[in-house]
């Protein structure tokens, strides 16, 4: 259960970690909270915590975490294809299905923290439209709660990015599949898949937001998307959370004619991304909350050391503290180094 922080009780179990506001763990899954914990999340302004009363559970390891989501993955892209082929052959899909294909990964994937290794552990370049997708919504239920939201609302924020392109139904698959960048004409073609989604979900049931998330994710805050040329605070909230997880998720996908992308790297591409397009505070908090996953991992860094990435700087998100042997090396203080990969 989530509670205010003046609700906490000595012996009260964390049921999920705990970051401050700029995306500094705090305390872990599993602690037991005393004076001494209740003190500190204080002192960075924690105000609620998901806590369950009793022992600590004891943490699964993450390999087997991963492997209790995969069959749930393959099935809920399996069902996704389904669901593409009807809206193509009827022009409807039903809400039933779309709720029983979704929801049990969406639930699955509520209590996995290391999201980075989760989508590693899922990328697979064989049928990237119905895999984007899927991913696309698990990304989407995160940023979600991320952002404050809770329950229900951030399954429904889910599903939204679940089905943000199921107007792509309608473009015809040599197109879709390409490899080659498209003509001109080609991506006018492909542009018309917002108002495709946008049309398919109206006429199959009540969702404003699953059909405002297919219309908008290709709006962008600076006026340049797509299909409306929509700015700013003209664009719903939810668009501007699709819009982030739609493009992560292609940025780290695995198509064949892509070159595998390190993760790092394209985070900090999205972060470029949030001056002009992306949303800036829907970017920052997903960087935020994206990056703590990256403690623990090995970096390399561009004079050739290997070191462990040991803490993310709540400013200078991209130059962390880096232990390399015996010795700490401070990125946002030696300007000469920089990451170039991180081996996950």
């Amino acid at each position: 259960m989530r509670i205010h922080i003046t609700d906490v009780l000595d012996g009260d179990v964390l049921a999920e970690d705990v970051f401050n506001h700029h995306g500094v763990p705090v305390l872990s899954r599993g602690t037991v909270l005393g004076k001494k914990e209740i003190a500190r999340l204080l002192q960075h302004n924690i105000s609620y915590v998901k806590i369950a009363r009793g022992q600590p559970e004891p943490e699964e390891e993450p390999a087997s975490s991963f492997l209790k989501v995969q069959p749930v993955y393959q099935q809920t892209v399996r069902s996704y294809e389904a669901l593409y082929k009807d809206a193509y052959e009827n022009g409807y899909i039903r809400e039933k299905d779309v709720d029983e294909t979704f929801r049990p990964l969406a639930e699955q994937c509520r209590s996995e923290l290391d999201v980075v290794q989760l989508l590693l552990a899922l990328r697979d370049p064989s049928e990237y439209t119905y895999r984007h997708s899927v991913q696309v919504g698990i990304l989407s239920q995160y940023i979600a709660s991320w952002l404050g939201w809770s329950g229900e609302d951030t399954y429904q924020a889910g599903k939204a990015g679940f089905l943000h392109d199921i107007g792509k139904c309608r473009i015809p698959g040599e197109i879709l599949n390409k490899p080659d960048k498209l003509t001109e004409a080609e991506f006018e073609i492909i542009k018309k898949h917002p108002q495709y989604g946008h049309e398919i979900i109206e006429s199959s049931f009540s969702d404003n937001l699953s059909a405002l998330a297919a219309l908008q994710h290709h709006e962008r805050v600076d006026g340049s998307g797509y299909p409306c040329g929509l700015k700013g605070d003209q664009i719903h909230i939810i668009g501007k959370i699709v819009a982030v997880a739609d493009v992560y998720s292609a940025m780290i996908s695995t198509r064949v004619y892509r070159q595998k992308r390190d993760l790092f790297d394209v985070l900090k591409e999205l972060y470029q991304l949030s001056f002009n397009g992306l949303d800036p505070h829907v970017t920052l908090t997903f960087l935020r909350r994206m990056l703590p996953n990256f403690i623990g991992k090995k970096a390399e860094l561009s004079n050739g050391d290997i070191g462990e990435i040991v803490m993310i700087h709540p400013v200078s998100l991209f130059d962390p503290l880096v232990k390399v042997g015996d010795r700490f090396i401070d990125l946002s203080q030696r300007h000469d180094l920089n990451i170039v990969r991180v081996h996950m």
